[in-house]
């Protein structure tokens, strides 16, 4: 499957942070500003074909529209090959996209840090946890509905509906993270 920038195409097996813990953003940044930072970042590093991926509808030329709905997911996943593999840096931790994409940038930035440092090795290493494909991880119901372990029946299932109205491919959801927000629903109503 290609990656687009439009819609979110969040990495399979990676567990989202439920939005009851997501935070306010730390950086003063534009969204505009911190893309760029993004892109300058993945190209010392020497990624190719970048992709950064969101929920944010774009125009033919790669702007964001200016007029558009509220956007629900300001999740940001970035796909590129790093000597010949695809790499994947995910972030869903803070409450607008800006905060997310500026996290993504400065981890990238530290780990060009530790080639620069003279441990190359040791971002070598670091990178196999980042391989876009092959690392499936099985994550509790409850972090990919994102309501707590204890959960009564009923915010499960408003947690669901929400998740599955979101999520649905019908509606230009990510099909894996349906999947996964079916199987999660499956197994927190199972007896």
């Amino acid at each position: 499957m290609a990656i687009e920038a439009y819609p979110l195409q969040w990495p399979a097996g990676w567990p989202r942070t439920p939005s009851y813990r997501r935070k306010g953003s730390p950086f003063n940044v534009t969204l505009a500003v911190t893309r760029d930072g993004l892109i300058k970042e993945v190209r010392q590093l020497g990624g190719r074909n970048l992709v950064i991926n969101s929920n944010l509808k774009l125009r033919q030329d790669g702007y964001p529209y200016a007029q558009q709905s509220r956007i629900e997911d300001h999740a940001i996943a970035v796909y590129f090959d790093y000597k010949g593999k695809p790499m994947c840096f995910a972030c869903d931790t803070y409450q607008n996209m800006e905060a997310n994409m500026r996290a993504i940038e400065k981890t990238i930035n530290a780990l060009r840090g530790i080639e620069r440092w003279g441990a190359s090795d040791m971002m070598e290493r670091a990178f196999t946890g980042f391989a876009a494909i092959g690392h499936q991880q099985t994550e509790h119901w409850s972090d990919v509905l994102g309501v707590p372990r204890n959960a009564t029946r009923d915010e499960i299932e408003t947690e669901w509906r929400r998740l599955r109205s979101l999520h649905h491919p019908d509606k230009g959801g990510n099909p894996q993270t349906f999947q996964a927000v079916k199987e999660a629903y499956e197994a927190a109503i199972a007896p």
